[in-house]
Parts: structure tokens; C-alpha cells; sequence
């Protein structure tokens, strides 16, 4: 049982393209399925269609903030467990107690370093992968139990 899925879906929220592209360049020879929203409410949708392992938010945008939309992700049962990476121009120690404050799991500055951010990216995703592996070991020995309680 490897705790390291064969691609990771990267879900992109940002408004300006040119950020977007950026973005996906960075993470280009990763094994990531990437996927875009444009606003606060289409993230909102993509993470009900898409199930992404990985959001990269933007603060500042159309529709519903990404400090609303980080919110609003981490008071669902079925959503909170989705890492979250703000990577925003914002850049004050009241912008990042502030994204904090909505649960965001990593915070990045923009202009964004190739690096750092593979690097983030990498780890949260191993974080989210090792997550999923336990509840589905936890998932397993809770059946093991129910049945070997029913004989």
C-alpha cells in the first residue's frame, strides 16, 4: 500500500491569468493534475467537482475572499482536511494572522519563489497523502473489529 498516489490534483485559485500561469510553470515536471478557478465562488465549485489534494489561494478576489473561501473550506467535515497555501501579495503580519485566522495551512508571498514554493507544495501534499492513508488503515481496522465482533 504506497501513501504516495501516482498524481496529486493542484487546484490554482487566482484571478489575474498571468498569476495562474506563473503558478503552473513553477510546478511543471511535478506529477500534478492542475486545475484553475478564477473567484472565490468557482474555487468553491471546483473543490465540490474537482477533490483537489491541494489548494494555492489567492487573498484578493472577485465574488468571495480567499480568506472566505478558506473559511468556508475548513467548516466542512468533508473539505477541512484539504491543505490550503495562500499565496498573496498581502504581505503584513495582520494580513497573515488574518489568513491564519481562517485556517490556511502555509502562507506565501508574491512575487513567489520557484523553489519555496515547490517545496511547500511538496510537503503539504505528503501531509494530505499520509492523512488519507491513516483514515483508510483506520476505516480498515474498524471493519476488521466489526466483523470479528460479530462471530
Amino acid at each position: 500500500m504506497s501513501t504516495q498516489p501516482q498524481t496529486s490534483r493542484v487546484l490554482i485559485a487566482d484571478d489575474n491569468q498571468q498569476n495562474c500561469e506563473l503558478l503552473e510553470a513553477y510546478l511543471a515536471g511535478g506529477d500534478y493534475d492542475i486545475v484553475f478557478a478564477a473567484d472565490g465562488r468557482q474555487t468553491l465549485d471546483r473543490v465540490a467537482e474537482q477533490a483537489p489534494d491541494l489548494i494555492l489561494l489567492d487573498i484578493m478576489m472577485p465574488k468571495l475572499s480567499g480568506y472566505e473561501v478558506c473559511q468556508q473550506l475548513k467548516s466542512d467535515a468533508a473539505t477541512r482536511d484539504i491543505p490550503v497555501l495562500m499565496v498573496t501579495a498581502l504581505n503584513e503580519p495582520g494580513d497573515i494572522e488574518k489568513a491564519v485566522a481562517a485556517g490556511c495551512d502555509d502562507f506565501l508571498t508574491k512575487p513567489v519563489n520557484s523553489l519555496e514554493l515547490k517545496t511547500r507544495v511538496r510537503s503539504l501534499l505528503r501531509v494530505r497523502h499520509l492523512m488519507n492513508e491513516r483514515d483508510r488503515l483506520l476505516a480498515y481496522v474498524a471493519e476488521v473489529e466489526s466483523s470479528s465482533g460479530r462471530e
